[in-house]
């Protein structure tokens, strides 16, 4: 069981058990894009004391979750595959209906509430990067990951790959999750973080759980690359490249 102290890095604790994050969100800390500094100084920028966070955190690292364990042992190309399927999936899937109903809503019922003009044109907005960003990592990151984990198996030989090193196209898809986190920030903040109206008619309500679900996976889907993919995609291709 890891110990948890105020020096403790965030992204280090959710890779270890995925039960933490669920404090940390419920502290307003983000520990996918900006899981890469200490407990003291999120705690800090959160305005929630450092010792009775370490106190709620420590509780829940003390619980078994396998699920975290499983993730953390797989190899890079199995843990690639994990991500694709479940994640990219679950956002190919979920962005047609989340627009097609955002635009309903805005329709009916931006009138009396405005905010929504806005939390749609954000959604569209992320709805083309997020695409963007996933063909990239599909065609472009993902496929070199998968030829380090072959070069570890001794299947293939290692060959740089035409863009530098891996952490170049690393760094750019670690600025695309924080341009995206800070998108759904705002629109959880234009929502009143997925309140629903009283005049709300049903697909109000299923549009806005839609989102908060939405919200939720990417938080995952970010923390699984950010925090597990690419600091063990980069430090295989080192050892990939001294020999």
């Amino acid at each position: 069981m890891m110990n948890i102290t105020s020096s403790s890095n965030v992204g280090d604790i959710v890779r270890q058990n995925f039960k933490a994050a669920e404090i940390f969100a419920s502290h307003q800390i983000d520990f996918c894009c900006n899981g890469n500094r200490p407990i003291s100084e999120a705690s800090l920028k959160a305005g929630v004391k450092a010792e009775a966070l370490l106190e709620e955190l420590n509780a829940v690292m003390a619980e078994n979750d396998p699920d975290s364990e499983y993730l953390n042992a797989l190899a890079l190309d199995k843990l690639v595959d994990y991500i694709v399927d479940r994640h990219h999936a679950y956002v190919k899937k979920h962005i047609p209906v989340l627009l097609q109903n955002l635009e309903k809503i805005e329709r009916k019922h931006s009138e009396h509430h405005p905010e929504i003009i806005e939390i749609n044109k954000l959604f569209e907005a992320s709805a083309g990067d997020l695409t963007m960003h996933l063909q990239k990592e599909e065609m472009v990151l993902f496929p070199h990951i998968k030829r380090l984990e072959a070069v570890k198996r001794g299947e293939v030989s290692y060959q740089a790959p035409s863009f530098g090193q891996v952490g170049n196209p690393v760094a750019m898809m670690m600025q695309e999750h924080q341009n995206e986190g800070e998108r759904f920030e705002k629109i959880a903040k234009l929502s009143g973080e997925y309140s629903i109206p009283d005049d709300a008619c049903n697909t109000f309500r299923v549009t806005y759980q839609q989102l908060a679900d939405f919200e939720k996976d990417l938080h995952r889907h970010i923390h699984l690359e950010n925090n597990i993919l690419f600091p063990k995609a980069i430090e295989l291709e080192k050892k990939m490249a001294v020999k």
